[in-house]
């Protein structure tokens, strides 16, 4: 039996450090993401939430490891947790916009300083039995368990957004690998030593790993929801009713509705002579058609413009909003 026991913790002791490599990878996989951010000096959208509460389970399972004889793998490698999770939040608080930095700020002191004093103080407060920290690990092991299912299941929401765009660029297939073989290490070594805590948890890790690798095999070469948006070219009259719609003319504008519009400088002969009604009537019929428009005090709109052109279409393209200095040439 004691070739047995010692067989079995020396299988143990090779999980957990083997576990200590694999989670140190998995700890390290950000580094691109925060590199790219110390690059730009820019989170670019990123959130801090992932970082805060993967630096509360950490500091958690060291409570435990340190209430457990016999977990000093556990210590390890939360350690390193602990410091690489340090680094990545005050990379972000250093590069993130205003309200963002507020928010980190408030997690930070809400849940790795209120609720982690909180843990530590009602565990602490629990009594004895015989002088072992039984019912403190008890107490302490499943709220380590339940923060461990939390992070756990944080993916799901990368997979419902692989499973809506059909797209894993956000679900790299190296951090669910590692995922898959970290549970499976850390599930080893915890039924070697007997850990309830630590085996359980990385149950439904193994679970999660699989399945984010199974998403990225069935939409690995799909491409992306693209919304196809065609382009409809409007006939030359509906298109000047929309921009007539869209875009009134205010007051005090010149609008043309269509026509060209030149503002011209009238000059007027010092002294001009009368002109008698007659000649005048029989130079209008002797010249080429063309009455010109000088001084109208009242703005045509284009609307009526438009009442016009329905009502007997001969001036509808020439209509103009004119000004006082202003004059428009007009075909009759």
């Amino acid at each position: 039996m004691a070739f047995l026991n010692m067989e079995q913790q020396t299988w143990a002791f090779t999980f957990g450090i083997l576990g200590n490599i694999i989670s140190l990878m998995v700890f390290l996989s950000p580094l691109p993401t925060f590199y790219r951010v110390f690059r730009k000096k820019s989170t670019e959208g990123f959130q801090s939430t992932p970082y805060v509460v993967t630096l509360f389970s950490c500091m958690l399972w060291i409570f435990y490891a340190l209430l457990k004889s016999g977990s000093e793998l556990l210590v390890t490698i939360n350690g390193v947790g602990c410091v690489i999770e340090t680094v990545y939040i005050a990379m972000y608080l250093a590069y993130a916009p205003r309200p963002a930095r507020a928010l980190t700020a408030k997690m930070l002191l809400g849940l790795n300083v209120g609720v982690f004093g909180l843990v530590a103080l009602v565990t602490m407060l629990l009594p004895k039995h015989g002088g072992s920290n039984l019912l403190r690990v008890h107490v302490l092991g499943w709220i380590c368990v339940s923060v461990a299912l939390s992070v756990f299941a944080a993916p799901l929401s990368i997979m419902r957004q692989v499973i809506r765009t059909k797209s894993v660029e956000f679900m790299p297939f190296s951090l669910s690998f590692f995922l898959v073989v970290s549970a499976v290490i850390w599930f080893a070594y915890g039924a070697l030593k007997k850990d309830v805590f630590v085996a359980f948890p990385n149950v439904l890790g193994f679970v999660f790993g699989l399945v984010q690798m199974g998403l990225y095999m069935a939409y690995r070469k799909a491409k992306p929801a693209v919304v196809m948006v065609e382009e409809v070219k409007l006939p030359e009259h509906a298109t000047k009713e929309v921009v007539a719609a869209a875009a009134p003319p205010h007051e005090g504008s010149r609008a043309s509705c269509g026509a060209e519009v030149h503002p011209i400088d009238i000059v007027l002969p010092a002294e001009e002579p009368p002109v008698d009604a007659v000649e005048a009537a029989a130079a209008v019929q002797e010249e080429p058609q063309v009455a010109v428009v000088i001084d109208v005090v009242e703005p045509v709109t284009c609307a009526a413009a438009a009442a016009a052109a329905a009502g007997d279409g001969l001036v509808a393209q020439e209509l103009a909003v004119i000004k006082p200095d202003m004059a428009i040439a007009v075909e009759v």
